[in-house]
């Protein structure tokens, strides 16, 4: 079991006075199988005069701000403790053989549980579909060949193939850019593997979350250097799943894995647009805006036993 408490601050800055800020937060981390968020708390500097929380279409936990104090400084903060446990067996041997022809839902009317995973079987905002992507993709996915070895295969050609340089792209970097450069960041390694996995008819999901990181032997934690991190989820059926298997094969190319207990899942949707952390709009003269996001993910002391 694993403990860990996330601190997410994200600081804007303006060169005039904003009168009104309205803003979405998707921050607080998913209770899962074995994950359950212990404490959460949001708050905004300065304060909010309105705050309310709700589940989106996906289940993910949104939360809508309004600040009307004039302010030139904005800092939106979220803080939550998470609790993680290993999985009696890892996750890839909670799924049977199954073809991976076999796992495309538009392919499988006769499962319900299809019909859900099929709005992630298509081209979304972020996660452009072309013979190029498919192409790469295919080399992993011969005839019949077993879902999970061949996404496991993809996920570490990703890794191999592409170079992680931050700071290389941004939010609204498109698949065949990455695909055409050949680096990226955690962000795009997701959605070229989500991109070539739809190619084929695969429901391929983007999951928005933090990743545990340890400091170096002999080193010391650098509060506030931990970033959010993107991986993905392919669907697989249920008679491939074993009991208590979420129906979802998660993958981080970025780290070439299939994730952990260190994986600390906040959201899922389509694409990065659909769950970026903070996004808003704002009332204001100012010509000029930056902002600065510090993220912070820390061992967290399990609670004392009550008396």
């Amino acid at each position: 079991m694993r403990r860990h408490r996330i601190a997410h601050h994200t600081t804007y800055t303006y060169d005039d006075d904003v009168t009104d800020s309205y803003g979405m937060v998707v921050a607080r981390p998913r209770d899962l199988p074995g994950q359950r968020v212990l404490e959460h708390e949001l708050w905004t500097e300065p304060g909010h005069a309105d705050l309310h929380t709700h589940l989106d279409s996906e289940g993910n936990t949104a939360t809508y701000f309004h600040v009307t104090e004039p302010h030139r400084r904005l800092v939106v903060s979220a803080v939550s403790v998470v609790e993680s446990h290993v999985p009696e067996l890892p996750v890839v041997e909670r799924f049977a053989a199954i073809a991976w022809e076999d796992a495309r839902p538009l392919r499988r009317r006769d499962l319900p549980e299809a019909a859900i995973a099929a709005q992630h079987a298509f081209a979304s905002p972020l996660v452009d579909l072309g013979p190029e992507v498919a192409a790469y993709a295919a080399v992993s996915f011969p005839p019949r060949r077993p879902l999970v070895e061949a996404v496991v295969d993809l996920t570490h050609r990703v890794h191999e193939d592409f170079d992680y340089r931050p700071g290389s792209t941004g939010v609204a970097t498109r698949v065949p850019d990455v695909l055409a450069a050949r680096h990226g960041v955690c962000q795009d390694f997701a959605h070229l593997t989500i991109a070539g996995l739809r190619s084929l008819g695969l429901a391929a999901r983007y999951v928005s979350g933090y990743l545990a990181t340890d400091p170096p032997p002999g080193r010391e934690r650098v509060v506030g250097a931990d970033a959010t991190h993107a991986w993905l989820e392919v669907w697989v059926p249920p008679e491939a799943a074993a009991a208590g298997a979420p129906g979802w094969l998660p993958v981080d190319p970025t780290n070439d894995c299939v994730t952990a207990e260190r994986h600390v899942t906040v959201a899922w949707g389509r694409d990065y647009a659909d769950v970026p952390p903070v996004k808003g709009v704002i009332f204001t003269e100012a010509t000029e805006s930056t902002m600065d996001v510090r993220v912070d993910v820390a061992p967290a002391q399990p609670r004392p036993p009550r008396t």
